[in-house]
C-alpha cells in the first residue's frame, strides 16, 4: 500500500491577511467565559481511567470567582472614590473667601496686616517670632510670651523694630518657643483667603492669596 503525501504549493496570486490584535485589557465577563469552555472542554476529553481531580477542578472555580470578587471590590472602591472627591469638591466650595491656616512660614502684609499661626507640640512658657523682608533682613522681633498647646493665631501690625511702618509685601518668619530653657517643636502656619477651589490628578487643591495652592488635607484651621 503506497501512501501519498500532498504537498501545497504557492500560486501566483497573493493574498492579504489581516490580523486583529486582542485588546490589552479583557472584559471579566470574557474572561469567564474563555474560562468554564476550557474547563468544559477538559472535562469532556479527559482520560476515563484517570479522570480530573474534583479537588483541582474546585481550585480551580474558586480561583476565577476569587478574581470575579477582587474585580468587583475594585469597582466598588472606584465608586467610593469618586463619590467622596465629589462630596469634598461640595465642601470645599464653602470656604471660598474664608481664611484658613496651612503649613508654611510665608507672611503676606497687607494695609498694615499680617496674620499667621503656630502648632505648639506642648505648652511653652517663652515663643518668640522673628519676620524677615524678602531678603532675609530681620525687620521685627516679637515677644509672643507663654503660649498653650495646640494652633495659636498671631497678628503683626506692621510696625519695624525701629517704630517705622513695613511696606506691604511678601514677609517670611521664625519661630522659637521653648519650656524650662528646653526647645519645643513649633510648627509655623501661614495665613491665607481662599480664593479658588480646582480638581487635580492629586485631588482638590485650595488657591490661597500670596499663598499659592494648597491641597486640601493642608488645612490646619478655617477662620
Amino acid at each position: 500500500m503506497t501512501i501519498s503525501t500532498l504537498a501545497n504549493t504557492s500560486t501566483t496570486g497573493s493574498a492579504t491577511v489581516t490580523s486583529t490584535a486582542p485588546t490589552a485589557a479583557q472584559t471579566l465577563a470574557e474572561t469567564q467565559a474563555r474560562f468554564y469552555k476550557l474547563l468544559v472542554a477538559q472535562m469532556k476529553n479527559q482520560d476515563p481511567t484517570a479522570p480530573m481531580d474534583n479537588a483541582q477542578m474546585t481550585s480551580q472555580i474558586a480561583q476565577m470567582n476569587t478574581v470575579s470578587g477582587i474585580n468587583q471590590l475594585n469597582t466598588t472602591v472606584q465608586s467610593l472614590a469618586s463619590t467622596l472627591q465629589g462630596s469634598q469638591a461640595m465642601q470645599s466650595a464653602n470656604l471660598l473667601g474664608r481664611q484658613v491656616l496651612v503649613p508654611g512660614t510665608r507672611l503676606q502684609l497687607s494695609q498694615g496686616q499680617a496674620n499667621f499661626g503656630a502648632n505648639l507640640s506642648q505648652a511653652v512658657d517663652t515663643a518668640n517670632v522673628t519676620i524677615n523682608d524678602s531678603t532675609g533682613k530681620t525687620v521685627r522681633t516679637l515677644a509672643l510670651g507663654a503660649q498653650p498647646a495646640g494652633i495659636q493665631n498671631f497678628t503683626w501690625d506692621g510696625t519695624t523694630d525701629t517704630g517705622q511702618t513695613a511696606p506691604d509685601g511678601a514677609y517670611s518668619f521664625d519661630l522659637q518657643a521653648s519650656q524650662s530653657a528646653q526647645a519645643v517643636t513649633a510648627t509655623g502656619l501661614s495665613s491665607g483667603l481662599v480664593q479658588s477651589v480646582s480638581m487635580a490628578t492629586s485631588g482638590l487643591k485650595l488657591n490661597l492669596s500670596g499663598q499659592g495652592n494648597v491641597v486640601l488635607s493642608d488645612l490646619q484651621q478655617v477662620r
